[in-house]
């Protein structure tokens, strides 16, 4: 077991370890190791003391054009490639660091399988979890047989909560102090202590970017304030929140936007000055059949999508379930819930906890996957599959709902009630993250 910045990586099957000369996303002074050339339609590649003398002739990766490496890129389709493509050599992985923030790469995310994750009969208990106890293990959808487990530094013997994992990275908190966990490496970020919140029970964490931006904030949730943290300063600020307890928050063109408990959609605005205002939405009338689960809000390319699970009740067969998905119409006033039937060439990514984030992704067949399809990340550590796939319109048995979900992992957080441990879920590494920042 190898130790990397406090915490601890293991190499299963295939490596999915970070390559050897890849930089630290918390170290941003050593991020670009090699400044972009002078001539901008080329790359000068290096070729390591590794390479064989056959190659010392003409270096087969000298002067790639701009061009060829946009396309090798583009056809990357996996995360696995990705550190293929950052340890071939250093102008490689400047050319990924040269790529616009808005870049978004074409592959599944990693799904983090939590080895600690125990469901309390008693919905209501709340559990702070020893962070060094924390293990979990990264598997690549598109290479199965490869995944890395990981841990947080065996330094961090406090017990802390839950509030969820943003950027990659996940939170935790007790009343004043928190961490935030790096998923791939196990490195940690503290931010300053949070003055006693009195009352307030903090049951959500975010951050609105990357880490390493300049404009990255930390936000805490609780049932009437929200905290801010800008990172890199040394203190918190409050702001009152008069929202019925957000229940996730997304970013779409911009813009921050959160969901309550009521279903209700808000846009927060942090700058120039913090507010909440209420988005007016329409409902349609296919929207409220049968018993719902709380939604999912996800972000597919140029849309706004809401993922409900609806549940009905057959007094021969039982309970089974339907995925029905639903694109905000912005172009009218007000903004209207408009039922999806298909999917098309994308392929969606929940889990059961809304507080983590959730994905999509265009043309799934290119590294084994399938369109048209939301992937459920499943609670337990134990599962023999870990995610289920499920056709949008397909009906979902209870035999499948009792495999996947339990009575309390389908429940949304709760301001006050918070119970829930760290569960499975969907994640791109914050290394994804820094690149173009």
């Amino acid at each position: 077991m190898a130790g990397r910045r406090g915490g601890h990586l293991r190499q299963e099957g295939s490596p999915l370890a970070p390559p050897p000369e890849h930089p630290s996303p918390m170290e941003p002074t050593t991020r670009r190791e090699v400044a972009i050339p002078d001539r901008p339609s080329k790359k000068t590649c290096h070729a390591s003391s590794s390479t064989s003398s056959s190659m010392s002739g003409p270096d087969v990766w000298v002067d790639l054009l701009d061009s060829l490496l946009l396309q090798i890129i583009a056809l990357l389709s996996s995360f696995h490639d990705l550190l293929a493509f950052i340890s071939t050599c250093r102008s490689w992985r400047a050319a990924l660091s040269s790529l616009p923030s808005a870049f978004s790469f074409n592959f599944p995310p990693l799904h983090l399988q939590s080895d600690h994750y125990v469901p309390h009969p008693r919905r209501n208990y709340v559990k702070h979890n020893l962070l060094s106890n924390i293990k979990w293990r990264l598997i690549d959808p598109a290479k199965q047989t490869s995944s890395l487990r990981c841990s947080a530094p065996q330094n961090l013997r406090v017990r802390m909560r839950y509030l969820g994992c943003s950027y990659g990275y996940r939170i935790f908190s007790n009343l004043e102090q928190c961490f935030l966990v790096d998923v791939y490496n196990g490195a940690t970020v503290k931010p300053p202590k949070l003055k006693s919140t009195g009352s307030h029970d903090i049951y959500y964490g975010f951050l609105v970017a990357p880490i390493n931006s300049s404009n990255s904030r930390l936000l805490f949730c609780s049932k009437s304030s929200m905290f801010q943290w800008q990172v890199g300063s040394n203190s918190w600020s409050e702001h009152p929140l008069d929202v019925e307890g957000i229940l996730q928050i997304v970013f779409f063109k911009g813009e921050m936007f959160a969901m309550d408990l009521l279903w209700r959609l808000h846009r927060i605005h942090l700058a120039p000055q913090f507010s909440v205002q209420e988005v007016a939405v329409m409902w349609g009338e296919d929207m409220v059949v049968g018993l719902s689960y709380k939604p999912w809000l996800v972000v597919c390319g140029d849309m706004l999508l809401l993922v409900d699970f609806i549940l009905s009740v057959d007094p021969i067969s039982g309970f089974s379930g339907t995925f029905k998905v639903f694109c905000l119409d912005f172009s009218v006033e007000p903004a209207k819930w408009v039922k999806v039937d298909n999917l098309g060439d994308s392929a969606l990514f929940v889990s059961t906890d809304r507080r983590n984030p959730t994905f999509s992704c265009k043309s799934p067949e290119r590294w084994g996957g399938k369109s048209n399809t939301i992937y459920i990340s499943k609670p337990f550590a134990d599962c023999n599959e870990p995610w289920s796939a499920v056709e949008l319109g397909q009906v979902v048995s209870s035999t499948e709902l009792c495999a996947t979900y339990s009575s309390e992992a389908i429940l949304a957080p709760r301001p006050s009630v918070n119970y829930q441990q760290p569960q499975s879920l969907w994640v791109f590494p914050s290394l994804v993250y820094g690149i173009g920042q």
